[in-house]
């Protein structure tokens, strides 16, 4: 799939482009994968916004995705590739042989009539097939990568993502992810073989601001224009700096230059590199 733009017909539509759906299936999606979960609005039970920023947008039905697929060897034939409202990749539906459907996430490259393996065994190494980390040649690109064994798909999930199998030694594997960061993981962890759906997912420009609104986004505005009372950079006649050494949060926290991740986390010791951090 491509990116698609327009002509210049409005200021909104000048520099807009879209995703071209011509390579998705027309069908409409299965009733029986489908939920409704009502959303709302970055709001607590008191009614209180607690997450700024959100509320809006269109309504969406919920696909079920299966992320953690059954543990015995199964090979499945794919029926159609789908657009979901949820997210930036693709999905696609499989058919097992004994006629269950399900919805996963669908690997860059993956058509319909195409047959996918799911097994804890050794098979081969084609887009698409998942299987554990141990049976993975080093230098691979994998995706839907699990964290702990059997828990189901975690990470390296949005569209034209992947990671790179770097080694193994033990009863363990190190995987570069797309950060750059170097993890750790057990060999029993399942992975998918490929790159993750939609890479050009990065290249729509939304072009204006309604769009965003559609997606559920509300504006965002600086905190140097709000009043003291609202944010820790307003107040000041006029067009003023913000007055402080180090700029903070809406809650008074310190915004940049500040690591945020927890070094006490169980996690921590799995990771062997961390991601390169911003200068400041």
């Amino acid at each position: 799939m491509s990116i698609k733009t327009h002509k210049p017909t409005t200021p909104g539509r000048r520099k807009s482009s879209g995703h071209d759906f011509s390579g998705l299936s027309r069908v409409k999606p299965m009733k029986s994968l489908l939920v409704t979960r009502k959303r709302m609005g970055g709001r607590n039970a008191q009614g209180k916004i607690t997450v700024r920023h959100h509320g809006g947008g269109h309504k969406r039905m919920i696909r079920l995705i299966d992320w953690n697929p059954a543990s015995d060897s199964k090979q499945a034939e794919v029926k159609t590739i789908e657009y979901d409202p949820n997210r930036s990749a693709r999905i696609a539906l499989i058919a097992y042989p004994d006629g269950t459907r399900k919805y996963i996430l669908a690997s860059d490259g993956l058509k319909p009539g195409q047959k996918i393996t799911v097994s804890p065994e050794k098979i081969d190494v084609q887009v698409g097939n998942r299987l554990k980390l141990e049976f993975i040649p080093a230098g691979t690109a994998i995706h839907n990568l699990e964290l702990e064994p059997g828990k189901g798909g975690k990470i390296v999930r949005s569209a034209g993502s992947s990671a790179v199998l770097m080694s193994q030694e033990g009863e363990f594997a190190q995987v570069k992810m797309p950060s750059s960061e170097i993890r750790i993981f057990s060999k029993n962890c399942m992975a998918t073989i490929g790159q993750v759906s939609n890479p050009d997912h990065r290249n729509v420009r939304l072009g204006k601001a309604g769009r965003m609104r559609w997606l559920g986004v509300r504006p965002t505005v600086r905190g140097k224009v709000m009043n003291p009372v609202d944010h820790p950079h307003g107040g000041g006649e006029g067009r003023n700096p913000i007055g402080l050494k180090q700029p903070k949060t809406a809650q008074g926290k310190r915004a940049m230059g500040v690591k945020t991740r927890s070094h006490t986390k169980k996690s921590a010791k799995f990771i062997l590199k961390r991601r390169p951090t911003r200068k400041q």
